[in-house]
């Protein structure tokens, strides 16, 4: 069967989504619905904000749908009237069986990882938390359990010691369309053969061996504030990868402890030096004009951008400019 003559239904709502989505638009594929979510109070003047799927679909005059209950039988009535072929799901919230199954030829995810590793929430933030250096993107097909269907292809990535999350989730944005199309492709062909996440091989580094020699599933959650805490008694090479795996959202953050007050901080870059005898882990050293670096267990992190509470992110010369004393503090 033709690919483009595919009536496929999309279900997304951040950026990460909108690559893939634009690509089918833009390659004359049959996109004939669109589902998003509802639009919601953001900022202080808690003014309606669209999705970035809203965006693009009403930019591309393209049919949309933004329930507040995926199981509302008038929603499902407007989809199964769209008759669809095929779903596309991509960073969008659990969908009910009812709207799932309701494609002829089922619906599959994108996910940014090597499935079965690092399902959840966030699989690009903690890849590069946990130093790896290879992810990728994984389609599959939904089933009843969140990021456990059959697989249908995976594209590799490299993750550089300069990559942060951000630029890591550009990156697979981009590589992530190109994969939906060739899934779209393949099942269209019946070339599509999904495999079970129980016996596909992964890569080494995704995951590793536990005493039975069974691979260890490395998981996604969601990131909490804690998550995001500095503990500078960990080894230097550890507390940057965090610090880039949180770039630039949510922010890696810590607290600076000085003579009459306390600040909380947010570092978005910083680099690793080793020593053999450190500080104090938290003792901060600076010259007071260009450079800022505190201890940690096996060295010294230089700080390269760094936002004060209430301030905006700023490099340490230009903090330093306006902030003295900052020697005076040490990092709790």
């Amino acid at each position: 069967m033709d690919a483009r003559k595919l009536k496929i239904l999309f279900l997304g709502t951040p950026e990460f989504a909108v690559a893939s989505l634009r690509r089918l638009v833009e390659g004359g594929y049959n996109v004939v619905g669109v589902v998003t979510v509802p639009d919601k109070p953001a900022g202080r003047g808690l003014k309606l904000q669209q999705s970035a799927v809203k965006e693009y679909a009403l930019s591309a005059g393209l049919p949309l749908f933004q329930p507040e209950k995926l199981r509302d039988e008038a929603f499902l009535e407007q989809i199964r009237a769209l008759a669809p072929d095929l779903g596309i799901v991509i960073a969008f919230r659990m969908l009910p069986e009812a709207v799932w199954a309701m494609p002829r030829l089922g619906t599959f995810n994108l996910h940014a990882s090597l499935l079965p590793h690092y399902r959840g929430a966030a699989p690009i933030n903690w890849a590069v938390i946990n130093g790896e250096t290879r992810t990728g993107v994984t389609t599959f097909m939904l089933n009843h359990q969140i990021d456990t269907g059959d697989i249908l292809a995976q594209r590799e990535v490299d993750i550089t010691p300069a990559d942060t999350a951000g630029t890591l989730h550009d990156r697979l944005m981009e590589v992530g369309s190109e994969l939906v199309v060739e899934t779209v492709e393949a099942i269209a062909a019946g070339r599509a053969r999904p495999v079970s996440q129980n016996v596909i091989g992964t890569p080494a580094s995704a995951g590793t061996s536990g005493n039975d020699g069974q691979q260890i599933i490395k998981e996604a959650p969601k990131i909490s504030k804690d998550d995001c805490r500095i503990d500078w008694s960990q080894p230097g090479e550890r507390i940057v990868n965090l610090v880039r795996g949180l770039s630039p959202l949510p922010g890696a953050w810590g607290v600076m402890a000085g003579p009459e007050d306390e600040i909380m901080v947010k570092i978005f870059a910083a680099e690793f030096h080793p020593a053999c005898d450190p500080a104090a882990p938290g003792t901060i050293i600076s010259d007071e004009r260009t450079r800022i670096e505190v201890a940690c267990l096996d060295g010294y992190i230089t700080l390269e951008q760094l936002q004060l509470a209430g301030k905006r992110p700023l490099p340490p010369a230009e903090l330093l400019r306006g902030f003295k004393g900052i020697a005076s503090y040490t990092f709790k």
